[in-house]
């Protein structure tokens, strides 16, 4: 570890975390470690360390069509056929909060897999502004290559200790919309959870389609979990998910999904390293989230 990583451990581990001119708020020596210059501001105290101790953890590589694609892994050490959860990331991509997310997962007994889904187009840790992340990274990466992306995931879990006839999806935010599309993807699904993720928006080349648009195709029933007063994210698009999910009667996964609003809370209320975290909330939607995965055979 050079002096400047040893320097901001320290100032994390004393919960005093203050913004640093460097383009990365901490520097990331491999997949899960630090948090990304746009997450700011952040705050250290509230953010959940989660034990490895038990745990097979770490980042792994895993090849897409030649592609070798990095990706966060945790799972009981020494544990064989256990349910699948992929862990779609924000837009800061697979920092220190989705790599403790993915153990989370583990000590509950799944193998957990975060991949580093922007990585061909760019390292979001390295951008210190919003606006020129998205135009730069965020907005080029295609739906299509995602789906790719996780489908290898699937596979390669397969061979790792995995089961994969026990799949099931999280995501927060930009990760909550791809979480809803691949719902609508992979019939091999089981049951996803999306966090605050968009459900509606303009299109593109690379974004051919949102969630309210695959409401029809919908394969595994999904939780929605959501804000009252986000931001970026209406609840007038929240009703119209609904509604349209309540239309398709031939569809049993459409028919089972579910939305739980939490009322006067912040879009990002799960992420426990920025000031938007909001704790009760942050616990019910986890709870809910396992007991959907078990509900629906991703146990």
């Amino acid at each position: 570890m050079n002096s400047k990583h040893a320097e901001i451990q320290s100032l994390l581990h004393a919960n005093r975390l203050e913004a640093m001119p460097t383009r990365r708020l901490a520097l990331q020596t491999a997949l899960g470690v630090g948090y990304a210059a746009t997450a700011m501001p952040l705050v250290a105290q509230t953010a959940i360390k989660t034990p490895g101790e038990g745990l097979l953890h770490g980042e792994v590589t895993i090849e897409v069509n030649g592609f070798k694609m990095p990706a966060y892994r945790s799972m009981p050490a020494g544990a064989k056929n256990c349910p699948v959860i992929l862990v779609i990331s924000e837009v800061f991509g697979v920092h220190e909060y989705i790599a403790d997310v993915t153990r989370r997962l583990a000590q509950a007994g799944y193998l957990a897999i975060a991949p580093e889904l922007f990585i061909r187009q760019g390292d979001p840790s390295e951008y210190g502004e919003m606006a020129k992340l998205f135009a730069e990274v965020i907005n080029k990466v295609p739906d299509a290559q995602v789906m790719a992306d996780l489908d290898a995931c699937v596979q390669w879990a397969g061979t790792q200790g995995g089961d994969v006839s026990r799949l099931g999806i999280t995501g927060f935010c930009w990760g909550g919309r791809i979480s809803w599309l691949y719902a609508a993807h992979n019939p091999r699904l089981r049951a996803a959870v999306a966090w605050y993720g968009r459900l509606t928006g303009d299109k593109t080349s690379y974004l051919t389609s949102h969630p309210l648009d695959k409401a029809a195709a919908l394969k595994a029933p999904t939780l929605g979990l959501y804000a009252g007063e986000d931001a970026g994210i209406s609840q007038a698009s929240v009703e119209a998910m609904k509604a349209a999910l309540a239309a398709q009667t031939g569809n049993a996964a459409a028919q089972a999904s579910q939305f739980v609003v939490y009322p006067g809370v912040p879009h990002a209320f799960h992420a426990d390293y920025r000031p938007t975290y909001r704790e009760k909330e942050a616990k019910d939607g986890w709870q809910r989230a396992l007991a959907w995965f078990r509900q629906h055979g991703v146990a």
